[in-house]
């Protein structure tokens, strides 16, 4: 079992036995996560599937505050190197590593990549993580793609965290879709409603997943759930 705790947007921290893993921190420009004290995050791995402001945020401060090593493409990690973070791990599409955690790889997704400084963020990227108690699908920002047939392939999905705000990314019915290839029925949903642009109708998107025998976990700000 793992526990995840959702804090807005992209933002989710997934705690392995006695591991935090923190994916895409976006948090204090957030006005929806208002509640949620950054500076009490603790994470020991901070991966970014890309490099766009609204998934990097607040990476350097919890990174730095929590000693942690930060993991995502090599021209994201090594960008944030310049910033005084010494402990980071760089991967590329279809690259695997061992961790304390489990076994990690990062995989393609179809989306821009550009930092909060103008600087390239290379190519955008989702993440696999296959541990002791199961295995999950972190997306990323993505659009539907056939590459994602490759991951039930090699992969048992327990879950996948899927964006389904439409407009930059996948909206549900291409979700749904994504679940499917990837082989989950489960799906936890994420970059919708921050912004104007990624409003969803949350009713009709949980009534899509319902008729399509798929289960739709929106969880509210803050919120835990074991999976």
């Amino acid at each position: 079992m793992i526990e995840l705790t959702y804090y807005g947007h992209s933002s989710f921290l997934v705690k392995i036995d006695d591991k935090n893993l923190l994916f895409d921190p976006f948090i204090r420009p957030n006005s929806k996560a208002a509640g949620v004290n950054v500076s009490d995050i603790r994470a020991d791995y901070v991966l970014i599937s890309h490099g766009h402001e609204d998934h990097v945020a607040d990476a350097e401060e919890i990174t730095k505050n929590s000693d942690a090593t930060l993991i995502s493409n090599f021209e994201i990690a090594t960008w944030f190197s310049k910033k005084g973070i010494e402990k980071y791990h760089p991967m590329n599409q279809g690259g695997s590593k061992m961790f304390d955690f489990g076994k990690l790889k990062y995989v393609n997704a179809v989306h821009s990549s550009t930092l909060p400084d103008g600087s390239g963020g290379g190519l955008a990227g989702g993440f696999i993580v296959e541990h002791a108690e199961g295995c999950f699908y972190f997306a990323g920002d993505t659009a539907l793609t056939y590459d994602m047939k490759l991951i039930a392939a090699e992969f048992k999905i327990d879950f996948a965290i899927m964006p389904i705000g439409d407009n930059f990314t996948m909206g549900i019915e291409d979700a749904i879709r994504a679940a499917d290839f990837v082989g989950t029925d489960k799906i936890i949903g994420m970059h919708y409603d921050t912004f104007p642009y990624i409003e969803v109708d949350l009713e009709a998107a949980k009534k899509a997943a319902l008729q399509a025998k798929k289960e739709l976990i929106l969880l509210n700000i803050g919120e835990s759930i074991t999976l």
